[in-house]
């Protein structure tokens, strides 16, 4: 037999090289699903350019009106002095930007562009948010009741979404704002124009979301927290609220950021064709409706409100890919 093999108090006492390269460091914590998220998008300098972006412009939207108080601006002021009575178009070159007037003036009235725009922001930021959260609202509650509940209550929801898909929306919403220019529900002027439109716009385009949520719901549904759910007890609407939706946020906030931008487009273009915001409030589809008897020959004031609704659109749309990105990243 052979002699056990002695070792010395240094040898036994000895760590893993594994663990060794560990010690002193802080201790490895676990990260949540909204930290992961957050690292991925910090990674990706587009979406956050975009984010930055649509900050700014909430930010603009928000203290518009006090930035105009503060300033001594007017959207509505005329400056005859600065157009020409012969071709009613601005002085100068450029449409009559100047250090006063960094944008121009529109032709026929001089109406500062600059203050224009910043008035026309939160037009349109109002009716595209507002628009958002009705769809939000209204898809995300019917698209989880037909995921989740499935059979008849399926079909009969799904059949309301391709009944409200098959709208011709456009035709529709210019239809109902015309009839409601005069008045309506007690309400006239710009808070009876902003009200039909967030009515008009957010409506008509819940079923996109609805299907969104209900085959995400679908899936959901066959999950053990649900059925453990069930086992205790639980009643549906505590599933469908406290169990299903807080994991319909994610899906539900992509589709958001990517909606606002098509709201933004769908309310400049009703305002664009005489049915949306009217004069003499600002909007910028409604200013590149009185542009376009000008473009020709004072095409600055076409594309001022052109590049603010470009901007603004981009940024929403690289904000929304770069969520997506970062919450699911099964979509790159």
């Amino acid at each position: 037999m052979t002699a056990p093999i002695e070792t010395t108090g240094a040898a036994s006492d000895a760590q893993p090289e594994a663990v060794l390269e560990g010690a002193g460091k802080g201790q490895i914590e676990g990260r949540s699903l909204g930290q992961i998220a957050w690292t991925r998008f910090k990674k990706d300098r587009v979406a956050v350019a975009g984010a930055v972006i649509v900050i700014l412009l909430i930010l603009v939207a928000v203290l518009s009106r006090p930035i105009q108080s503060l300033l001594g601006l007017d959207p509505n002021a005329f400056h005859q002095d600065l157009i020409d009575a012969n071709t009613s178009l601005p002085k100068g070159s450029w449409g009559g930007m100047s250090w006063s007037h960094p944008l121009g003036v529109d032709p026929k009235f001089g109406r500062d562009i600059a203050t224009r725009i910043l008035e026309g922001s939160w037009v349109s930021l109002v009716v595209a948010f507002g628009a958002t959260v009705l769809s939000n609202v209204i898809g995300a509650i019917l698209g989880v009741v037909a995921g989740y509940y499935g059979g008849r209550v399926d079909s009969v929801i799904s059949r309301l979404m391709d009944t409200f898909l098959a709208f011709p929306l456009l035709l529709f919403a210019i239809a109902i704002s015309a009839t409601l220019q005069g008045g309506a529900f007690g309400l006239n002027g710009l808070p009876l124009h902003l009200s039909v439109l967030i009515f008009v716009i957010g409506f008509f385009n819940w079923p996109y979301l609805g299907r969104i949520v209900r085959g995400q719901t679908l899936a959901l549904r066959e999950r053990e927290f649900v059925d453990a759910s069930r086992g205790m007890g639980a009643k549906a609407p505590y599933i469908l609220f406290r169990e299903l939706m807080p994991n319909l946020v994610g899906p539900i906030i992509v589709y958001s950021t990517l909606l606002i931008p098509t709201n933004i487009l769908f309310e400049a273009s009703l305002s664009f064709l005489g049915v949306g915001i009217q004069p003499p409030q600002a909007s910028w589809g409604g200013m590149l409706r009185e542009a376009v008897t000008y473009y020709q020959v004072d095409p600055q004031y076409m594309i001022v409100p052109g590049l603010a609704i470009f901007v603004t659109v981009l940024a929403f749309n690289l904000l929304g890919d770069g969520l997506r990105d970062a919450l699911d990243p099964r979509s790159r």
